[in-house]
């Protein structure tokens, strides 16, 4: 995996050595909206690049590349992963290049205290986020959690025959449990996109619903019903993350 550190690479080793430690939950945490407010500090201008790039790249208007950018997103749980399919375009250029976010750190935000509970969860803690790692990187520095993860799997990682398979494509999920060498009902998906976590189900992981950084639109866009009940697919529906420690390991 590309973004192996010695520090992941002896965790994984000591899961194979020893088989209790193997046992243990392995929580995999998502990044925007689940551990910071990404609507806030990233996400209207990663959308706005995004955009942009479409203007650029494949010369057309912007209410064409809006659009593009939408049902992409829709349909693929990417935008990029239909600009790669559809147009040919260089998965690496594009994250380089709607990724600059500059002044990124000053709005970056999350809730210090409530971070300090991802301490305290049983098992091993691992981000696994459809961003790329280079933004990744400098969230989880401003947040002052990168220690408390045990690898980050971005998005350049989740490849598999070939292709690019980011979250919710369920075989890249098995893959990942594979790669920590458990099995995947040993891993519980901390997410805020309901779509990734049907995804999990469907391979046997736990699954909980983060729904502090729920903007208004998504809440609309869910439903008021929908947001107070729990989906079969979903163990616990949280707002914060010590909430967490509530569910059995």
């Amino acid at each position: 995996m590309p973004h192996d550190d010695p520090l992941a690479l002896r965790v994984a080793a000591t899961a194979t050595s020893n088989p209790s430690r193997g046992r243990r939950t392995v929580w995999l945490f998502d990044l925007d909206n689940t551990l910071h407010n990404a609507s806030h500090a990233a996400l209207p201008q990663i959308n706005v690049g995004m955009t942009d790039y479409i203007v650029r790249e494949l010369g057309v208007d912007a209410a064409e590349a809006d659009a593009l950018r939408r049902r992409y997103w829709l349909r693929y749980g990417a935008t990029l992963l239909g600009l790669v399919r559809h147009h040919g375009v260089q998965a690496a250029h594009f994250l380089h290049d709607t990724h600059q976010l500059p002044g990124l750190e000053q709005r970056v935000h999350g809730h210090a205290h409530d971070l300090h509970a991802l301490w305290r969860l049983p098992g091993r803690r691992v981000l696994l986020t459809n961003a790329p790692a280079a933004y990744a990187a400098r969230v989880l520095a401003v947040l002052g959690i990168a220690q408390g993860f045990h690898r980050v799997i971005s998005i350049e990682g989740m490849h598999l025959f070939g292709e690019l398979r980011p979250k919710p494509d369920a075989r890249m999920l098995r893959w990942v449990a594979a790669r920590l060498r458990v099995h995947p009902s040993r891993c519980v998906l901390v997410e805020d996109t309901l779509e990734h976590q049907k995804a999990a189900r469907r391979v046997g992981m736990g699954t909980v619903w983060m729904q502090r950084w729920l903007t208004a639109e998504r809440q609309a866009r869910i439903g008021a019903a929908r947001l107070s009940a729990q989906p079969p697919y979903v163990d616990l529906r949280v707002r914060r993350l010590r909430d967490l420690l509530r569910r059995p390991t």
